[in-house]
């Protein structure tokens, strides 16, 4: 008897705990599945194959920007929507394209964690497949963002469970900031207000750097005075393997946008980085931004060397890493890369 009320309390405290979790997603809630930057398009197949389903697929097709190889941006999938079934739900991005007469305009809303966590699900919702089309042209970069924002964020949440806590402290030491790096980048290097951490591995390597100095004027983020610093900051502190040899920017690959990390002004700066008198390269990210505490700029940068393999998701990953630095004076909240907020949150 004492062992049925065992079991009988088991059971209702398991079932109490179902209903706390109703409406939220806690325990209960499957792993997604599916690899970094892979989508699945739900969608009628008539749909897809016609113009405006090609167009959707043109624009998941982009290549990445930065690259020396083109490398699409996601790795595509689709599926009808009457073979939509429980395993497919699983997948950890998702774009469902729904076309109706109830609809009086082209419009985005999405989903957080519907089936499945972590999840992102994209509802693209037009009156009919020619709005549906120009739609999807008119905000190609606005989609590419949205998945890419997404995976970011997820390899965030990664790398506040498991990072490198000697380089934290390290970066903390020399700058005043914290940043999360993989546990993987274990080789260090240390220059004049400098800083140069590595997988040190032949192939694949994953690099981050952050440098810093006094700021003068605005002129500061133009991509002529970003190119010159980094040359200059490079060469002194990443030669190459022999004299005469060191780290260089390929200035016609360089491209520069402002953007928003954790509320504050950055300029984001994307290229092709080479080794003068040798044959290395590869692409790399950085971050420049104003420390008001001390009044000087940060660079941080993450850059990658494998040659003769894709490195769409080795970039990606690290550059992840880039909107976990925090400068001195940051607020302590929890770290993400902006959503955009004209995407609509569906009451799903």
């Amino acid at each position: 008897m004492k062992k049925y009320l065992s079991f009988l309390s088991l059971a209702l405290l398991v079932l109490l705990a179902f209903a706390s979790c109703k409406g939220k997603k806690g325990v209960f809630t499957p792993t997604s599945s599916g690899r970094p930057y892979e989508i699945l398009v739900v969608v009628n197949h008539d749909l897809w194959e016609a113009p405006a389903g090609r167009a959707l697929y043109n624009v998941l097709d982009t290549d990445v920007p930065g690259l020396p190889q083109p490398e699409r941006s996601f790795r595509i999938m689709y599926t009808s929507p009457k073979d939509f079934d429980s395993t497919l739900k699983l997948i950890r991005n998702i774009i469902v394209v729904d076309i109706s007469d109830m609809y009086t305009k082209a419009s985005f809303k999405y989903s957080k964690d519907v089936y499945a966590a972590p999840q992102m699900i994209l509802t693209i919702q037009a009156p009919n497949a020619q709005e549906f089309e120009t739609f999807v042209k008119n905000n190609s970069k606005q989609i590419i963002d949205f998945f890419t924002k997404a995976e970011m964020n997820r390899q965030m949440a990664l790398l506040e469970r498991k990072h490198n806590d000697n380089i934290t402290n390290k970066v903390d030491s020399i700058f005043g900031s914290t940043v999360w790096l993989p546990a993987e980048l274990t080789s260090s290097k240390q220059g004049e207000d400098f800083f140069w951490a590595s997988t040190n591995t032949a192939s694949g390597n994953q690099n981050f750097v952050i440098y810093s100095y006094p700021y003068t004027d605005k002129n500061t983020f133009t991509k002529e005075f970003f190119i010159n610093k980094r040359d200059s900051v490079m060469k002194i502190n990443i030669p190459g393997a022999q004299e005469g040899m060191y780290m260089s920017t390929d200035s016609t690959t360089v491209e520069v946008e402002p953007i928003n990390v954790q509320g504050k002004y950055a300029l984001e700066s994307r290229g092709l980085w080479r080794v003068k008198g040798d044959f290395m390269g590869g692409p790399f990210v950085s971050h420049t931004r104003i420390d008001t505490v001390n009044n000087r700029v940060i660079t941080a940068e993450v850059f990658v060397y494998s040659p003769n393999k894709l490195k769409r998701n080795l970039i990606r990953m690290m550059e992840a890493s880039l909107y976990t630095l925090k400068l001195p004076g940051a607020n302590k909240d929890a770290l993400n890369v902006n959503s955009d907020t004209s995407i609509e949150k569906s009451n799903k």
